[in-house]
């Protein structure tokens, strides 16, 4: 079983608390200038006796107007066929509503996998998606941090998710956070 989800980063921070001396709040400066963004997906694949794996797709959209800033069919049609090539096994693929992901594309792309079958989560449920626990991890260790290049932030994304991949114990806590419990069905 499979849960995706995708994020995106920007050189703006995310906003954290921090340590400063009394009466001097600490400022973080940043650049207001448009520098591009991050887009990333993201899957976190479990299966009984097995450890649970995560697998991303990450991509640098620079800054301009006419051109495409967040993925593609073709992105999430590469990162599922990824994770189906790691686990070795069929997958069920429980994702949102995004109109990507609803698109006839992306219906045609699970119509011609026959390992792949695929549940939408209810209209906005962010509480039941692990990967979002992924995603505020990510933030949260990138809270008040300056980047300069859209580079150095790339490199730093790729390394906090590489090190998540790494501790599925902890992407475990983020499936065990949404409250879902995957027991196998009983006979009557």
């Amino acid at each position: 079983m499979c849960f995706e989800d995708e994020a995106g980063f920007t050189r703006r921070p995310p906003r954290g608390r921090t340590w400063g001396r009394r009466g001097r709040t600490p400022v973080v400066t940043v650049s207001g200038r448009r520098s591009g963004r991050l887009s990333v997906a993201g899957l976190i694949a479990m299966r009984p006796g097995s450890r649970t794996r995560l697998s991303y797709r990450l991509l640098a959209h620079r800054a301009g107007n006419s051109k495409r800033r967040s993925m593609s069919e073709s992105d999430f049609i590469a990162l599922i066929d990824g994770m189906h090539h790691l686990v070795r096994a069929p997958l069920v693929l429980v994702w949102d509503r995004l109109n990507t992901h609803v698109s006839r594309r992306i219906r045609r792309m699970i119509d011609d996998r026959d390992w792949l079958t695929v549940f939408l989560l209810p209209a906005y449920a962010p509480d039941l998606n692990p990967v979002e626990g992924v995603w505020a991890h990510v933030k949260n260790s990138l809270a008040n941090l300056a980047v300069v290049a859209l580079d150095r932030l790339e490199t730093l994304v790729r390394n906090r998710i590489k090190r998540l991949q790494y501790r599925p114990h902890t992407l475990d806590g983020f499936i065990a956070g949404t409250g879902l419990t995957l027991d196998t069905p009983t006979s009557p």
